[in-house]
């Protein structure tokens, strides 16, 4: 644990405070969404919205961190929080679909902002201790899991009228100790750690600097470890988008189970997604990268078809379960063969590309899951995320055969 600084444990404590918001909204998105969307169809708008947000946000994050520091970037991002929960709260007393949904947007632009958590912990260390850095970055997210669910069931409880609005009152504050917490940030060695890192991408270019945006972008994707860092991320989180949206819906709407064993699945998925981040960097020095992504895709598949194997609580426990495993080990790997494969003058290019094509994906996957889920039922959407599956493994095949090694 030698690799723990000052940023480190604040930034753990932030990612504590965003995660919750985001579980908050996933958990009650869709069962708000059906209980006052005009339409069935529009159940998971609200959650699609929060991830559409994100997604439009991680460049302009990227930016303007990039020009004003990652500190003011984290602060504008929790202030953006701060508001979409109090529009939040507002809208569900009045039952305003279009208002509530308005509200998930700043909500998921400050998770846009928020993902440049796991960066600026990489920054922080050296190479050999990145791993280590972003699994203890989403390690935060655990108590995030008990936390976002709780929220939900104690506000249900106490505010039965209007279930959920005292969760979204809560949250607002969460996120005003997220800005006091921010304020503490310190990346004055940054640059020194940065200037100690060595780059994988030198096994596949030149070297040579790009003077534009377009041609940075065009030396990257010709990068195999670029590509397939960038994949590991589209493909673990947009499949887990679209099952995980698709959830609550399908557990409390279409099978009748109760809000609370609905809450439990997700906090048990999101355990999931989180807890392998303890052993995930001596996995990844065990077996290498590609390795663990294959290892990642497996379960994904896995997941996908428990999932299809019935509709008890046990097949959607389990089904959350491998989901989460299967997103943790794509994204901390895919994170961890990221930040190798840039020059330092490409970071904020090429993590901008990297968070807007993941979440770009998962912002179409959120919006895909209520479509699809309403109008051809959850085995149907659990098939059609195979095929992107089925491309990981293709692509780790390939960069497999490419660098001519098993590890990276």
């Amino acid at each position: 644990m030698n690799f723990l600084n000052r940023n480190l444990y604040l930034l753990f404590a932030c990612q504590t405070i965003f995660v919750s918001g985001s579980i908050l909204l996933v958990t009650v998105g869709g069962i708000v969404g059906h209980a006052i969307a005009p339409d069935e169809g529009f159940a998971t708008l609200p959650v699609a919205l929060m991830v559409i947000g994100t997604a439009a946000a991680t460049i302009p994050a990227a930016w303007m961190m990039q020009r004003k520091g990652r500190r003011f970037g984290f602060i504008f991002a929790a202030v953006l929080g701060a508001f979409g929960a109090t529009l939040a709260t507002y809208a569900l007393h009045g039952e305003y679909f279009g208002l509530f949904c308005a509200a998930t947007v700043p909500v998921g632009a400050s998770l846009g902002f928020s993902q440049q958590f796991r960066f600026a912990a990489a920054e922080s260390v050296q190479t050999h201790q990145v791993s280590h850095a972003v699994s203890f970055i989403l390690l935060g997210s655990i108590a995030g899991a008990f936390l976002g669910p709780a929220l939900v069931t104690h506000s249900a409880d106490m505010n039965p009228d209007t279930p959920y609005s005292l969760a979204f009152s809560w949250l607002v504050g969460l996120y005003l100790l997220a800005v006091l917490l921010l304020r503490g940030l310190n990346f004055s060695e940054q640059s020194q750690a940065n200037a100690l890192r060595p780059k994988l991408v030198d096994s596949f270019v030149d070297g040579v600097q790009p003077s534009s945006m377009l041609t940075a972008l065009r030396l990257l994707r010709l990068r195999p470890a670029f590509v397939t860092a960038v994949l590991a991320g589209v493909v673990g989180q947009g499949v887990m988008t679209y099952v995980m949206t698709a959830t609550p819906v399908s557990m409390n709407v279409e099978h009748g189970f109760s809000i609370q064993m609905t809450s439990e699945v997700i906090r048990a998925h999101v355990i999931a997604m989180y807890l392998p981040s303890l052993i995930a960097p001596w996995l990844i020095a065990r077996m290498g990268l590609p390795r663990m992504m294959m290892m990642g895709s497996i379960a994904l598949a896995a997941a996908l078809v428990i999932g299809l194997s019935g509709h008890q609580l046990m097949h959607f426990g389990v089904s959350l379960i491998l989901l989460g495993i299967g997103w943790n080990f794509l994204f901390v790997s895919g994170t961890a063969l990221l930040v190798q494969s840039y020059h330092p003058h490409e970071s904020f290019r090429a993590q901008a590309f990297n968070d807007f094509s993941v979440f770009g994906v998962s912002a179409v996957m959120s919006l895909l899951a209520g479509v699809v889920l309403s109008q051809f039922g959850w085995l149907v959407l659990l098939i059609s995320a195979m095929p992107a599956v089925g491309l990981m493994l293709v692509v780790l095949i390939w960069m497999h055969r490419t660098t001519a090694t098993g590890s990276v």
